[in-house]
């Protein structure tokens, strides 16, 4: 594993905490919803941009990424 995958699933890992604090739920359900919908995609193939953001940011850019996918798929 190259030092630039380690940094991004670390990135992911911890998109994934906060936004289990953040919506009050577990990390496999995070997960689940994040595979679901792309999220966890969206994160590592965007991680050059998005793990410069504070995490406020991140959790209003993927509330607004599954607000969405989810019009997308109505």
């Amino acid at each position: 594993m190259t030092k630039r995958d380690t940094d991004i699933a670390y990135f992911l890992s911890f998109c994934i905490e906060q936004y289990k604090r953040h919506i009050s739920t577990s990390g496999s359900d995070v997960m689940a919803l994040f595979v679901q919908y792309g999220v966890d995609q969206y994160l590592v193939d965007n991680f050059d941009i998005l793990h410069t953001q504070s995490y406020q940011w991140l959790m209003e850019e993927i509330d607004e990424f599954i607000k969405r996918a989810k019009e997308e798929n109505v």
